[in-house]
C-alpha cells in the first residue's frame, strides 16, 4: 500500500498532474470516473492568492467527489509562500503540493517553478518553511534539474526528504528541454534504489500506453506514475493501465458514445462552475482530442470551437453520435 503521510493511494497509484488550464474540477470529475487515484489543482500563484486574484481563488475549488486531491502553488517569495500555504490549508486539500517543475519562461524568470532549480538551497529552505507552517502533508514536483550540467535531483530528493515532505513527483526531463526529447527516467529510478530515501516517488513524463506504464514500472521501481498530457481528451488512460496491469490485456479504447459522452459532460460541468460564457470557451482546447481520429471531423471541430450557443453546442455533440454510428472510434 503506497500512503502519502496517512493517505492511502492504493498497491501502484496512478496520478493526476497539474495541467494549467487542463486540470480543473471539469475535467478532474472525468479523470476521477475513469479510475484515476489522485489528482491536483492547476498551479495557483501564491501572489494571486494572497492578494485574492478571482483567478487564483477560484482554483481553490475542490469537491468531496474528487478526494483525495492536492492543491497546488509556485511562488519565489518565502514570506508569500507562507501565507498562501495558510489560504490552502483553509480549503482543506489532502495535501499541499509545490510546483518547482513549471519549465515557462514567465514562471521561472521570477525563480518560480523550475527557475528555483538554479538555487536548491532557496528551494530547500522555501519547502521547509511551508512544512513547518503548514499542517497538511507537502509534496513536491519537479525535475531532473535546470540543465544537463546541473541535474542534482538525487541530492535535491534527500534534501526535501530531510526537511519533511512526504512525497516527491520527478518529471525526467531538464527544465532546458521543455518537453521536447524523450524523458530519462534512470535518475528517477537511481532516486529509489537510493537507501535513504523513504518517501514514495512518482515517476512522470511521456507515459503515453499500458505497455510504457508496466515498462517503466517495472525498471525503475517507482511507487506510482502521474500521467499529464497523455490524459488530455483522453482520461480513459487511467482505467486502461490499472486493467492492463491486473489482467495483462490491453482494453479497447472509448466508444464514439463515450467520446461524445465525455465531451458532453465535461461541456456541462465546464459551463456549470465558470459560467457560460468562459465555460464554453475554455472547453473549445478540449474537442481536438475528445475526438481525435474520426474521419472528415474538421467540420464539427470548427462548428464546436465557433459556436456560443450551448443549446447548439449539444446538438452538435448530439449530431455527431448518430453521423459516426458504427464508425471506429478508439483513441
Amino acid at each position: 500500500m503506497v500512503k502519502i503521510a496517512d493517505i492511502e493511494l492504493g498497491e501502484f497509484p496512478l496520478l493526476l498532474a497539474p495541467m494549467e488550464d487542463v486540470s480543473d474540477p471539469p475535467f478532474r470529475a472525468l479523470c476521477k470516473e475513469a479510475a484515476c487515484d489522485m489528482m491536483y489543482t492547476e498551479f495557483i500563484s501564491v501572489e494571486g492568492l494572497i492578494r485574492d486574484a478571482d483567478k487564483s481563488v477560484a482554483k481553490l475549488d475542490i469537491f468531496d467527489y474528487e478526494r483525495p486531491v492536492g492543491i497546488q502553488i509556485f511562488g519565489a517569495n518565502l514570506d508569500s509562500m507562507v501565507m498562501a500555504a495558510d489560504i490552502v490549508e483553509e480549503a482543506k486539500p489532502e495535501l499541499l503540493d509545490i510546483n518547482f517543475g513549471c519549465p515557462v519562461k514567465k514562471v521561472t524568470c521570477k525563480g518560480a517553478g523550475a527557475g528555483i532549480l538554479q538555487d536548491i538551497p532557496k528551494m530547500v529552505a522555501l519547502t521547509k518553511a511551508i512544512v513547518d507552517r503548514t499542517n497538511l502533508p507537502v509534496t513536491v514536483k519537479t525535475r531532473l534539474g535546470w540543465d544537463n550540467k546541473t541535474q542534482y535531483i538525487e541530492e535535491v530528493a534527500e534534501r526535501l526528504q530531510d526537511v519533511g515532505i512526504k512525497a516527491l513527483s520527478i518529471h525526467g526531463r531538464t527544465r532546458q528541454q521543455m518537453y521536447k526529447g524523450e524523458a530519462d527516467w534512470s535518475l528517477i529510478g537511481a532516486i529509489k534504489d537510493n537507501p535513504r530515501i523513504t518517501i514514495p516517488i512518482f515517476g512522470n513524463g511521456d507515459i503515453t500506453d499500458p505497455l510504457k506504464a508496466e515498462e517503466y514500472r517495472n525498471r525503475y521501481g517507482v511507487d506510482g506514475i502521474m500521467i499529464g498530457r497523455a490524459a488530455i481528451g483522453n482520461p480513459w488512460i487511467f482505467r486502461e493501465i490499472k486493467h492492463y496491469f491486473e489482467t495483462g490485456e490491453i482494453l479497447p479504447g472509448p466508444t464514439l458514445d463515450e467520446r461524445v459522452d465525455a465531451a458532453a459532460s465535461h461541456l456541462r460541468r465546464s459551463i456549470d462552475w465558470k459560467g457560460a460564457k468562459l465555460g464554453i470557451l475554455e472547453m473549445r482546447r478540449h474537442y481536438t482530442n475528445y475526438f481525435r481520429g474520426l474521419p472528415n471531423v474538421k467540420h464539427y471541430r470548427q462548428k464546436l470551437v465557433q459556436e456560443y450557443d450551448t443549446d447548439v453546442l449539444f446538438a452538435t455533440l448530439e449530431e455527431m453520435r448518430d453521423v459516426y454510428a458504427g464508425v471506429p472510434a478508439h483513441v
